[in-house]
C-alpha cells in the first residue's frame, strides 16, 4: 500500500522556486517517497522524529504519521551550512 505525500505550502513555495532540473530530480524523488519513504538516501535526522532525503544538493525534510501512512514534506532546501538549524 502506497503512502499519501501532503506537501506543506512553505515547501511547495521552495519547490516552485529551483530551476526546471532540480524541480524534476525533487519531484521524482517525492514520488519515490509514496511507494517506500524508506528507501534511497533517506536518514532519520538527529535528535528527531522527522526524516530526510537527500537529492543532490538538496535536501527533503519529512515527517511520517505510521497510523495513517501519511508522510508530510514540510520543508526543502539546498543543502548548506545552515540546512540542519532547528524549525
Amino acid at each position: 500500500m502506497n503512502w499519501t505525500v501532503s506537501i506543506k505550502s512553505k515547501a511547495r513555495k521552495s519547490l516552485d522556486r529551483f530551476p526546471k532540473k532540480d524541480y524534476l530530480a525533487i519531484s521524482a524523488g517525492i514520488k519515490a517517497l509514496e511507494a517506500n519513504p524508506f528507501i534511497g538516501d533517506v536518514e532519520k535526522m538527529k535528535g528527531e522524529e522527522s526524516h530526510k532525503l537527500r537529492i543532490g544538493n538538496y535536501r527533503i525534510m519529512f515527517d511520517l504519521n505510521f497510523r495513517e501512512k501519511i508522510l508530510y514534506v514540510y520543508e526543502i532546501k539546498r543543502r548548506t551550512t545552515t540546512t540542519y538549524r532547528k524549525r
